[in-house]
């Protein structure tokens, strides 16, 4: 219930679901009330906010905190060695249509991650892939989505493990703590998303070595067309941005504690947002 609660509180939290909710309310006031010049300031708040977060230096600006720390270890990272044996890529969106190629399946950030999963694999054939994220409505889980997908790209049957129950990354780290325990190993997800990940592995006082997939935030130079014309990608991005302080916020906030994962609950997870 907390679960569901959770979601359905942060959706209406997103910045395009409550400024469609602010400009409805603003267009109520203009035409059956007599509050014209409250209607005119909140429709103009939200037509302005929906148009500069869809502009690539404000919604780049946003997200860019979340990922530098990670690029810049990520980078020193890259030029050393690490001795793990897994790798442990935590799911995302998803769906299952087994007539689409396996790729497919994965939607928003999960392909991302997954194909950063398999490059760190064949970087270290000698680690197991380790898939985390449940069914939500679907015939069968992100994590098996994920390593049909891991073995699709050639990555050994035997060489990944799909972790079923989990609906959120709090109970990810539980999973993958109950699995490999205290041993050294890669973490994988998005970019913005590690600082949370890393802070719940961290609590269980796992070894996680960060490796950010799916860094959104633009640095490389752009056409001026491409930075000032507002565009649904970059819209996204401020999303993330704010989807993640969302998630900084409650995870401060919610009672530590070991998740109470059940089998059966992995039906409860949503299959767009999952573990993100």
């Amino acid at each position: 219930m907390l679960f569901l609660l959770k979601k359905y509180v942060a959706g209406f939290l997103m910045p395009l679901p409550l400024l469609l909710l602010i400009a409805f309310f603003a267009l109520a006031l203009l035409w059956f009330t007599r509050w014209q010049k409250t209607g005119k300031s909140l429709l103009t708040v939200a037509l302005v906010l929906l148009t500069i977060l869809g502009i690539q230096p404000v919604a780049d600006t946003l997200l860019m905190p979340s990922e530098k720390e990670y690029q810049a270890r990520y980078e020193l990272r890259e030029n050393s060695q690490q001795d793990v044996s897994y790798i442990v890529v935590l799911g995302g969106g998803f769906t299952y249509n087994p007539e689409w190629a396996p790729s497919s399946n994965l939607l928003n950030n999960s392909l991302f991650r997954v194909a950063e999963g398999v490059r760190l694999y064949y970087r270290n054939p000698n680690t197991t892939l380790i898939f985390t994220g449940g069914a939500g409505v679907n015939q069968i889980s992100s994590a098996e989505v994920a390593a049909q997908v891991a073995q699709s790209l050639g990555v050994p049957a035997e060489r990944t493990i799909a972790l079923s129950t989990p609906k959120d990354t709090e109970e990810e780290a539980y999973e993958v703590d109950k699995l490999i325990g205290k041993k050294p190993f890669l973490l994988v997800t998005s970019a913005n998303h590690l600082a949370r990940a890393e802070r719940f592995f961290l609590a269980r006082g796992m070894k996680p070595i960060v490796a950010p997939a799916n860094q959104l935030a633009i640095t490389s130079p752009l056409h001026p067309w491409e930075k000032y014309f507002p565009s649904a990608t970059y819209f996204q991005h401020s999303e993330r941005a704010w989807y993640e302080f969302l998630g900084s916020m409650w995870q401060s906030v919610k009672p530590a504690g070991q998740p109470a994962t059940i089998p059966g609950n992995e039906n409860h997870q949503s299959d767009k947002e999952e573990n993100q």
